[in-house]
């Protein structure tokens, strides 16, 4: 090893270390949150994420290293699957890549000069050394440059939902918003100087449409721009250019923006999209990015109608950027009770006794035949009224009395406190599904309309 690269070990080790002292105070200091000692927040996503049975963390663990609960699974993993089924639709093709990389790779991506001091300190193995990566878009110009590609394939939209890591300090870390090991929504698309802007624009509707189904409010659009200092790769005409095509993606979406100096990432200017928690605090959740400078260090190429080489332009493009960090905001957003099609549990049965208990079961089996999250909360748990008390976050309550078994209707109550009148058990599911799979935030729409 170099003295450089000892010396860079060595801040690694120091900040490690430093982390490691804390990691004990800062999960502790964490959980006195949600006991109360600390901030008093409905909607933070700390305390709700335990009482909620979603994450959680542990000192053996570390800290900035959540873990997923059974139900925080599932609106992870649901979540996951709508933005790689909407990936596919708008013809995104998705990778798997790993987690480490020879420190070569992000010399070469100008990570190691302009990130490093986010970066974990690299592993020796051998002769080699090995880094656990701070992002995912070094690993896709190399799968890009495996094969040749000709002008006809561009552009090539390459999606991944996976693993990097950043060495944060204890005292940023928290909850689910700022880890150590993000699962990250990225994708790279290489394209052509003329398809840069319709890309650009095109991910930035994605993004809309994504709000749109999630129920988030983005707080602003944000025009990051470089600032002063030495972080940033110096080629101001590159620069100029990827600025001046993310500012016509802005102009032409109609939406109200605002340029910031030192925002933007070392490599390029991005549009983010900045998102509030409970206490009013922002952060980026998604992002897009034009990039002159990677297919220039990794050389990359394709074949023009003219039979020559060229390089692509790289757009990043981030839907909902980390998913601990979107899961965070959907809690805080929605207090818990999200979006129909995201709840980990869909609909609440609640035989009013032991009696209806077997079409409870029936309507329970049905649910999943359809794809529905459905259980079963029985007389053993208390009466009606506690049990209805006990699921208020969950979207669908079926009531199942003597009346609704005999006939196999359910009586529905939503949880924003409608009831409907008693329906055949088939057309509650079938209604429930319609929404779900649209993925809409409305509970229920009148047929009659």
């Amino acid at each position: 090893m170099n003295a450089n690269a000892n010396a860079h070990a060595h801040a690694h080790a120091d900040a490690r270390a430093q982390s490691d002292v804390n990691a004990d105070a800062d999960a502790r200091a964490d959980r006195d949150d949600h006991d109360g000692k600390g901030r008093d927040d409905r909607h933070d996503h700390r305390r709700l994420g335990r009482e909620l049975g979603l994450f959680d963390t542990d000192p053996l663990i570390g800290a900035g290293l959540p873990y997923w609960l059974p139900d925080g699974a599932v609106v992870r993993h649901t979540l996951e699957e709508y933005i790689r089924t909407e990936e596919r639709r708008a013809g995104y093709r998705h990778v798997y890549s790993p987690v480490l990389g020879k420190r070569e790779l992000y010399e070469i991506s100008g990570h190691w000069a302009h990130y490093g001091d986010d970066m974990f300190p690299p592993m020796d193995l051998g002769a080699e050394q090995v880094v656990l990566r701070p992002s995912l878009c070094p690993h896709h110009a190399v799968i890009y440059r495996s094969r040749p590609h000709s002008y006809r394939e561009l552009p090539l939209r390459m999606a991944e939902l996976g693993g990097m890591y950043r060495a944060e300090l204890s005292g940023v870390l928290g909850g689910l918003t700022r880890v150590r090991a993000i699962q990250l929504n990225d994708a790279h698309i290489f394209c052509t100087l003329d398809q840069v802007a319709r890309e650009a624009g095109d991910a930035l509707e994605m993004i809309r449409r994504a709000y749109e189904a999630l129920g988030i409010t983005p707080a602003r659009y944000r025009l990051s721009l470089p600032g002063p200092g030495g972080k940033y790769v110096a080629a101001p005409e590159l620069w100029q250019r990827a600025t001046a095509l993310l500012t016509e993606v802005l102009d032409r979406s109609g939406l109200p923006y605002e340029a910031a100096e030192g925002e933007a990432a070392f490599y390029g200017p991005k549009i983010d999209v900045q998102v509030a928690d409970s206490a009013g605090r922002e952060s980026t959740l998604s992002t897009v990015q034009i990039d002159f400078h990677q297919p220039e260090r990794f050389g990359l190429h394709y074949i023009g109608a003219d039979g020559g080489k060229h390089r692509p332009v790289m757009v990043h493009r981030s839907v909902i950027g980390s998913v601990e960090r979107a899961v965070a905001l959907l809690v805080e957003q929605h207090g818990g009770a999200f979006p129909a099609w995201l709840a980990p549990t869909q609909l609440m049965v609640l035989p009013i006794s032991e009696a209806e208990l077997p079409n409870a079961l029936a309507l329970t089996r049905r649910c999943a035949e359809r794809g529905l999250r459905a259980e079963i909360a029985g007389p053993e748990r208390g009466t009606l009224g506690a049990r209805v008390r006990e699921a208020r976050l969950v979207p669908y309550q079926a009531v199942i009395g003597a009346r609704e078994a005999a006939d196999d209707l359910v009586a529905l109550r939503l949880r924003d406190g409608r009831r409907l009148g008693p329906l055949p058990a088939e057309e509650a599911v079938d209604r429930i599904v319609a929404l779900t799979d649209a993925h809409s935030t409305a509970l229920w729409e009148d047929t009659a309309s």
